[in-house]
């Protein structure tokens, strides 16, 4: 009815135990997705579908599953006839049933069909199934339903429908039951039911899939989602699969004017085809990762590891040349629910785990990977009870700081080894409430769920102290904390008084060793308030540390900044928060983070850095921490300089994005800062700001400026700033060479890489001034001494200078020979000055020739480079570039063109201020004692390249 119109329903509507996020209703767009309108409906936490009358884009109806984990009156089908101004809910079976599905029969849109699902997930088991699953039919838009369960099972779970476009008197509803379930067809609009397919590949794990799809053009063609992609062309009887980029479809949709054009969509994103599945677009252009946990290594650069749902673990640098892309990613072990840990200076092996405690090591120099498992079993839909150990989804892995062949694996116990697996002790009871009542089966009354997101009764947060290798926390997931002091051969349990609840983690204080702090979750019982704690005595007593954050962003982790105490970072379901003191209050830290549940986060200590882990965006890092550490340091309303970190000359490419994902981090050094109060009020006349780069000794490196002098900062844009926070990337470069005016510049004018070393920034602002030092280290990939920084820094100089000065001598040429030029058209205009004109012709040519000598005039793109030959300019530019390589050093063939170039120089040069010399005043003096005005030679010499 208008394709700018677009309505989104929030929430995940496949339930998992392990990962879901519950929604805030729906969101409505006029323009095509550019801008969004929230619309309501906020407690329907889930919603399966969204359906848009054919003829009006204001009546919209939208089926509600509702709260995962607890009752919700929430639930049913909505419709608004206002575009979402107002709702109405219009067909509700109870608080325990959700509309799991909504189908409208698009030849008749006053005809609806909803499907219902009796559901309730449990940290232990996911109740799929009870009364009020089933069908419904509306045949007056919805004023009015009746159900529509005549020859389906009496006792059914999860459901979902569609009716055909091609046919509105075929639907197609999928039945989880037993016996009994699989695909129903009615072909008289609902009144009587068929089984056609009771295949288990189309219903397995009922609660996760359940979709059904009719195709628009052909009636006998329907499609089925599960783990595979599922096609019957025989109206559902039989099927058969259909290849796609990845496992585990939930969605499908098919253009309803051309059935060959559809998108998938399933856990590794979305697909494209136009050809009826047989082939597909890539997924790998979207970072939409959902990472259980993030880890992080030392090497240079960092490299960032985590377990990404329904793919594999997954490591990747912190940046790369260009930008970060999907090649750049690798597998290291275990698999999805990864916690990849290892020594963080040599991360040779790495330890990373997957669901029902499969545990493997993986061999960086080998590519290989082995299984280490202290009790190598799959016990695949088995009752909880039944199992030697009981792993969670994401178990913890860790690699002790103190000796990297010492692995703990925590189930119930926390096994430890010593050597790589080979071996493994026990080394604590059971840590957790073992509750027999929930140690059954993860699903029921209808289909069992035993892949191991549903075993209870586990250890869940995990730390060694970075003070004592004996002292290691646990936290489990219904709610006890444990300490030892001995190295496991006693604990104590410390828990506080938050009831039965998941430790989602434990995080002890860099600073302290009697300080912990640990993130406490309650949503998988219907409770989403914010719990964090913190113990300083051992957890002798903790105190609730949860103060400003929303309502509803319930707290992952919380973790103590390595450097800076009592500065605290907190990964919420909603996003990121920062508390400057201790976790008395706390602030949002958003930024341009997306709005997406954060699931983990990590400082990374060398290079200021902080690491989160979302679910759904991918792995995000905030550059330099720097501001947030020395946010004590600012007074109130007053400017203020902040000490940068230290900054790497960079040994690669660089560049900030590219590689069709991720983005590297800023190109430089990193400059922070705060205009005050004040800045800005007078806005007719905002005092100049300058940012001044020194080196250790005080000499003038660069200058940024919001009113930058040409001649100081030659082709510098304005900086852009505002009261307020401020920043600014210094790019680790002298200033720009100047160019000549209007002349084309094949390669760059940048100014040269800086040595490594001390360095200090300036700021100004009017009169008042604040300078910090900030260090400028080497790549430490190269072997290289600070001697050929050096030796590479005074070649590249001087080519600089040279350059500066062929500019120079050209645009003084340029500027001499015009006025000659508009000379001898005043000339012309009087009698007998032959000769006077033929002098000025004379002078004016040979100065051209120079001019042509030093430059290329013609050339005025990178096309036109190869037309005309190239000059001594062209030359100097590409050796320029050529010398001022990210590895230092200066070859043999770099110091020959440079000889070469300066002997043609050191004949133009002459021949240049012989023209401007002598030769011009003899020609001024003709001029004067004809009565003419001189030419004037521009004054300034060149500018010598620092």
């Amino acid at each position: 009815s208008d394709p700018n119109v677009v309505y989104v329903g929030m929430g995940e509507h496949a339930i998992r135990g392990v990962m879901t996020s519950h929604g805030d209703g729906v969101y409505r767009s006029t323009d095509a997705g550019r801008t969004w309108m929230h619309l309501g409906l906020d407690r329907t936490r889930s919603i399966s579908r969204i359906r848009v009358h054919p003829d009006d884009p204001d009546v919209v109806y939208v089926a509600a599953q509702g709260a995962p984990y607890g009752a919700n009156e929430e639930r049913g089908i909505y419709r608004s006839t206002d575009g979402g101004e107002t709702w109405d809910l219009i067909l509700h079976v109870d608080e325990n049933s959700g509309a799991s599905d909504l189908a409208m029969d698009m030849t008749n849109p006053r005809i609806l069909y909803a499907s219902f699902w009796d559901h309730r997930r449990l940290p232990w088991r996911v109740v799929s199934g009870g009364e009020g699953s089933g069908f419904w039919k509306s045949t007056d838009g919805g004023d009015s339903w009746q159900e529509i369960n005549a020859g389906l099972p009496e006792l059914m779970g999860k459901t979902a429908i569609d009716v055909s476009r091609a046919n509105p008197d075929r639907l197609f509803a999928m039945v989880e039951a037993d016996p009994g379930g699989g695909l129903f067809r009615s072909d008289d609009a609902g009144d009587s039911w068929t089984l056609v397919s009771e295949s288990w590949t189309i219903r397995a794990r009922a609660w996760y899939y359940i979709e059904v799809y009719a195709d628009p053009v052909d009636e006998e063609t329907v499609y089925v989602m599960n783990a595979p992609f599922m096609k019957s062309v025989d109206g559902g009887r039989t099927f058969s699969s259909v290849a796609v980029p990845h496992g585990d479809q939930h969605d499908l949709w098919i253009n309803p004017l051309d059935n060959e054009v559809m998108v998938n969509a399933n856990d590794g994103g979305a697909n494209v085809s136009f050809n009826g599945g047989d082939t597909w677009s890539t997924q790998q252009n979207q970072p939409t990762a959902q990472f259980y946990r993030v880890n992080l290594d030392d090497r240079f650069p960092y490299h960032v590891y985590g377990g990404q749902q329904d793919n594999s673990s997954v490591a990747i640098a912190s940046r790369g040349p260009g930008g970060i892309g999907w090649k750049d990613w690798y597998s290291v072990g275990g698999c999805e629910s990864a916690r990849p840990d290892f020594d963080d200076d040599d991360p040779r092996f790495v330890y990373a785990g997957c669901y029902m405690g499969i545990i493997s090591e993986y061999d960086h120099v080998t590519n290989s990977t082995r299984d280490i498992a202290a009790y190598p079993v799959m016990p695949a839909a088995l009752q909880a009870r039944e199992m030697k150990y009981r792993y969670n989804w994401s178990a913890p892995i860790l690699v002790s700081d103190f000796d990297s062949d010492v692995i703990y694996h925590a189930s119930n116990y926390v096994v430890r080894s010593q050597d790589r697996g080979m071996t493994w002790e026990e080394i604590s009871p059971d840590l957790t409430r073992d509750d027999d009542s929930k140690q059954g089966y993860g699903g029921g009354p209808i289909t069992n769920e035993g892949a191991g997101g549903e075993i209870y009764g586990t250890i869940y947060g995990f730390d060694e102290s970075p003070h004592d290798p004996n002292v290691l926390w646990t936290g489990s997931d219904d709610g006890l904390v444990h300490v030892t002091r001995d190295g496991g051969g006693t604990w104590t349990d410390v828990t506080g008084e938050w009831g039965e609840a998941i430790v989602n983690a434990v995080h002890v204080s860099p600073h302290d060793p009697a300080t912990v702090y640990i993130a406490v979750t309650r949503y998988k019982f219907n409770d989403f308030t914010p719990l964090a704690y913190v113990t300083r005595n051992w957890g002798e007593s903790w105190q609730a540390i949860a103060d400003g954050i929303d309502d509803e962003a319930w707290v992952h982790v919380v973790r103590e900044d390595p450097v800076q105490p009592g500065l605290l970072y907190a990964a919420t379901e909603t996003g990121v928060y920062v508390s400057f003191d201790s976790g008395e209050d706390w602030q949002s830290l958003q930024l341009n983070l997306p709005n997406t549940p954060i699931n983990d986060l990590m400082v990374h200590e060398r290079e200021n850095d902080l690491v989160v882990a979302t679910s759904g965006r991918s792995f995000w890092i905030l550059d330099e921490l720097q501001p947030l550490r020395q946010a004590a340091e600012v007074a109130d309303g007053e400017h203020h300089l902040y000490a940068p970190g230290h900054v790497y000359r960079w040994a690669g490419s660089g560049g900030f994005g590219g590689g069709g994902g991720g983005q590297n981090p800023p190109p430089g050094a990193v400059i922070d800062f705060v205009l005050g109060a004040g800045f800005g009020a007078d806005t007719a006349a905002s005092p100049e700001v300058t940012v001044e780069i020194l080196t250790a000794a005080g000499d003038l490196v660069r200058t940024m400026s919001t009113d930058p002098d040409d001649e100081v900062s030659p082709g510098a844009s304005p900086l852009s700033v505002e009261r307020g926070a401020n920043r600014v990337v210094w790019n680790l470069r002298h200033e720009s060479i100047p160019n000549i005016p209007g002349a084309y510049v094949f390669g760059s004018l940048q100014g040269r890489r800086v040595v490594p070393g001390d360095y200090q920034v300036r700021l100004t602002v009017d009169e008042w001034s604040m300078t910090q030092p900030f260090e400028v280290r080497m790549d430490p990939r190269l072997d290289v001494p600070l001697s050929a920084y050096i030796e590479q820094d005074r070649f590249v100089a001087d080519v600089a200078n040279e350059l500066a000065a062929i500019h120079r001598a050209a645009s003084v040429n340029n500027d001499v020979r015009g006025q000659i030029e508009s000379a001898m058209e005043r000339i012309g205009e009087h009698d007998d000055t032959e000769s006077l004109v033929a002098e000025g012709e004379d002078l004016a040519g040979e100065l051209e020739t120079v001019a042509d000598s030093l430059y290329q005039s013609r050339t005025v793109d990178g096309q036109t480079v190869i037309n005309f030959p190239t000059r001594l300019k062209f030359q100097y530019v590409f050796l320029h570039g050529n010398a001022d390589a990210d590895q230092p050093g200066v070859s043999m063939g770099s110091r020959d063109v440079l000889s070469d170039l300066r002997a043609r120089w050191t004949v133009h040069q002459a021949t240049n201020q012989e023209l401007l010399g002598p030769r011009l005043d003899a020609f001024n003096r003709m001029l004067g004692d004809a009565g003419f005005s001189v030419v004037i030679v521009p004054p300034r010499p060149p500018r010598p390249i620092s």
